[in-house]
Order: C-alpha cells, then sequence, then structure tokens
C-alpha cells in the first residue's frame, strides 16, 4: 500500500527503512486523512464515518463526535448533500482524490447509471446516506467501497 500511495502523491516510495503492515497502513492514512482534507470541509479529528452494509447496498453516515458541535454537524450536513447529488450522477471524484482511482469498487460505482437509489437524510448530529440496488455486482461495488473507506479512514471509521 505504501506503493500506491506515493503513487497516488506523485513520488517515489521511500526504501531507506522497511516498512510494517503497521507503518504502511499509518502511512496510507495519513495519507488520506491529508487529501481528504483539501475535499471535506469537516474535521475529521472531530468527526466519525459510519459504514454499514446492507443486503441491497449500504448506509454511510457522518456525525459531529460532539452532538453540540453546530459547526462540524452544519459542514457535514452540506458536504454529504453535495456528494449525494453528485453521486446520482455516478461522479465519484471526490473519493478517487481521497483515495486513489484504483479504489476497490469506484469503477463499478462511477459506471451505475442510476441503477443505485442514494438518498441523502439530515440528522441531528451529522448527515446519512443510503445506498440501495437489485444489482448484485452494484451491492457488492458498494460493500468493496465501503470496506477501503474503512480501512482508509482507520480511526476516524468505523463499521
Amino acid at each position: 500500500m505504501a506503493v500506491a500511495a506515493a503513487a497516488l502523491n506523485g513520488g517515489c516510495a521511500d526504501d531507506s527503512a522497511p516498512s510494517t503492515p503497521t507503518t504502511t497502513t499509518s502511512n496510507r492514512q495519513a495519507d488520506v486523512a491529508e487529501r481528504g482534507a483539501s475535499v471535506m470541509p469537516f474535521d475529521l479529528e472531530r468527526t466519525t464515518h459510519r459504514f454499514t452494509r446492507t443486503d441491497t447496498g449500504g448506509v454511510q453516515t457522518v456525525v459531529a463526535d460532539d452532538p453540540r458541535d453546530s459547526t462540524q454537524i452544519t459542514l457535514v450536513q452540506q458536504h454529504v448533500s453535495a456528494e449525494v447529488e453528485r453521486f446520482r450522477r455516478g461522479d465519484f471524484s471526490d473519493p478517487a482524490r481521497i483515495h486513489g482511482t484504483e479504489m476497490p469498487g469506484l469503477a463499478t460505482l462511477r459506471a451505475h447509471g442510476g441503477r443505485i437509489t442514494i438518498t441523502y437524510e439530515a440528522i441531528p448530529d451529522g448527515a446519512r446516506a443510503t445506498y440501495a440496488t437489485d444489482d448484485a455486482g452494484l451491492r457488492d461495488a458498494l460493500h468493496h467501497w465501503f470496506d477501503a473507506q474503512v480501512s482508509d479512514h482507520g480511526s476516524h471509521a468505523t463499521r
């Protein structure tokens, strides 16, 4: 994964120190957090992403860690609402910028052609996007996409 992270940044992997799976994962998560800050207006340190698989797709919830943090809640709601609009059109460019164009499931999701119903809901402490499809291939792509996000966001994401 370190090579993938380096390739995403257009640089070369640092071969001066051996990497362990933990180091590689930590480096990838740090890179994702850095790129995420340019796409997501809310503070990853003050919010949590939840990715829940369902039989028809999944539910992505982003919440402020402090339910009284109205600034983070507003930023989350604005961002998730805008992302849902883009995702409905097959525009997954923001996740590609954060996680890389080779992100699992991403190519399939980009080509969904309206076969995924994506709904937005503001909730008291953040926002929720629900993805539903009858297409098993799209459902699997959503599950792979969710898994990649949980892995990439580390402590900022849960299932």
